[in-house]
C-alpha cells in the first residue's frame, strides 16, 4: 500500500535521518523563516491525525483545510494521508 506521509516522513525517519531538514520555510509576507526536521514534522502530523481520528474522521473521509501557506496546513495534508482521509485544501488569505 502506498501512503504519502510514509513516503514523505517515516521512511526518511527509517532511514536514519531524522534530525535532516525535511523543510524549509520562508514567508515574504510575514517576514518569517523557519526549518523543520523530519522528526518534528512527524510529531506536528502525529498530533494532528490523533485529533482527526478523535473527531471522528476516519479514512475515506473528507476533510475541507482552510488556512495560509503555513507549515500547519502541510502538516494538516499530511495527517489526513496517514490516517486514509481525503484532503481538499482552500488556502485563506
Amino acid at each position: 500500500m502506498l501512503n504519502v506521509c510514509y513516503n514523505a516522513v517515516d521512511r526518511h525517519i527509517e532511514n536514519g535521518k531524522g534530525d535532516k531538514i525535511a523543510i524549509i520555510y520562508d514567508s515574504p509576507v510575514t517576514n518569517t523563516k523557519a526549518t523543520f526536521t523530519y522528526k518534528e514534522v512527524l510529531e506536528q502530523v502525529s498530533k494532528l491525525a490523533g485529533v482527526l481520528v478523535k473527531h471522528g474522521i476516519k479514512k475515506g473521509d473528507t476533510v475541507v483545510i482552510y488556512m495560509p501557506m503555513i507549515p500547519q496546513a502541510m502538516y494538516t495534508m499530511l495527517a489526513c494521508a496517514r490516517i486514509g482521509a481525503i484532503h481538499s485544501l482552500i488556502f485563506g488569505g
